[in-house]
């Protein structure tokens, strides 16, 4: 299953006013829960930015006690900004291996299709792309750390 099926997932849920939906194949299992009627208490019991809807796994629990709030880079100054958030739960990955070159830095142009990082969720490498044209302006996410659903990742100035 990749990111846009679990978009999708995601956007289904919420035109139909599902609670809850898991699903399990071979060797991948998600999944997603939300509050119903719209209440303030995030399902995993750490912060989350779309309190709307939630998913959890092992993994989640595991890092919403962990989580920290990640240090930002020095910005690139300038202009309105958008953010590219991460769409699921997992440890972020800069990088494809540990002795590579990251995806991105700050000032790195990225198109709709560019790779900015992977997230390992449940032992699978999900590449993240930008999905929008723009600049990289900081690297919110910390290489290696977990990251929540709806957590920023980058800050990006659209061109």
């Amino acid at each position: 299953m990749d990111l846009k099926e679990i978009k999708s997932i995601i956007d289904l849920m919420k035109k139909n006013s599902l609670s809850e939906f898991e699903l399990e194949e071979k060797d991948f299992k998600i999944k997603l829960k939300r509050p119903i009627g719209g209440g303030s208490a995030p399902l995993l019991g750490g912060p989350v930015d779309d309190p709307e809807l939630t998913a959890y796994s092992a993994l989640a629990r595991q890092s919403a006690a962990a989580a920290n709030p990640a240090p930002a880079a020095a910005p690139v100054p300038s202009g309105p900004e958008s953010e590219i958030k991460s769409p699921m739960i997992g440890t972020f990955y800069s990088s494809p291996s540990p002795d590579a070159a990251p995806y991105v830095e700050v000032g790195s142009e990225v198109g709709p299709d560019t790779v900015v990082c992977i997230l390992e969720a449940m032992k699978v490498m999900n590449e993240i792309k930008a999905e929008t044209r723009g600049v990289i302006t900081a690297m919110v996410a910390e290489n290696g750390k977990p990251v929540e659903f709806g957590q920023v990742l980058f800050k990006i100035r659209p061109l």
